[in-house]
């Protein structure tokens, strides 16, 4: 799979949180709530300051760095930390060098293959935290996503 090297800045994402890991037999069912609680119930409308219409699938907080659990955060980019309601959980992307990988298709089909393939790949990955950028809301048939993977320096 083709990437690019990127330098990211510090990104502050809000949105709902879970934790699963690989072996989780309803992993996906877990990450599937969360989107669905994220635009079904109205979390992605009330989230003020937004940075741009993208949505974002973060995964943080590795326990050992070969994706035993995880976080799981569905959100979006905000310019500015507040008090958010309970239930609403704020996370930092820390800045640094990631591998950018820009995924089409079909919203669900691409990422789920994407990353069937990057477990494959022989990056030197950080384990710090990944993240899926959806630049095409609306369109699952259709999507662009970019998939950042932290990288070690």
């Amino acid at each position: 799979m083709k990437y690019e090297v990127v330098e990211l800045k510090e990104k502050t994402v809000v949105g709902l949180t879970a934790r699963t890991s690989n072996q989780d037999e309803n992993m996906t069912k877990i990450i599937g709530s969360l989107w669905q609680k994220f635009y079904g119930d109205g979390v992605y409308e009330s989230i003020p300051d937004k940075q741009n219409d993208c949505s974002i699938g973060l995964y943080s907080n590795y326990n050992d760095g070969a994706s035993d659990a995880y976080d799981v955060t569905v959100g979006c980019e905000v310019s500015e930390v507040k008090d958010w309601p309970v239930g609403i959980d704020s996370k930092t992307i820390a800045a640094g060098k990631y591998a950018r990988f820009v995924v089409r298709g079909h919203a669900q089909t691409a990422v789920a293959d994407f990353w069937t393939k990057l477990w494959g790949m022989d990056l030197n990955r950080k384990f710090g935290c990944d993240f899926e950028e959806y630049q095409s809301e609306g369109d699952l048939e259709n999507s662009e996503i970019h998939i950042y993977i932290s990288l070690k320096d």
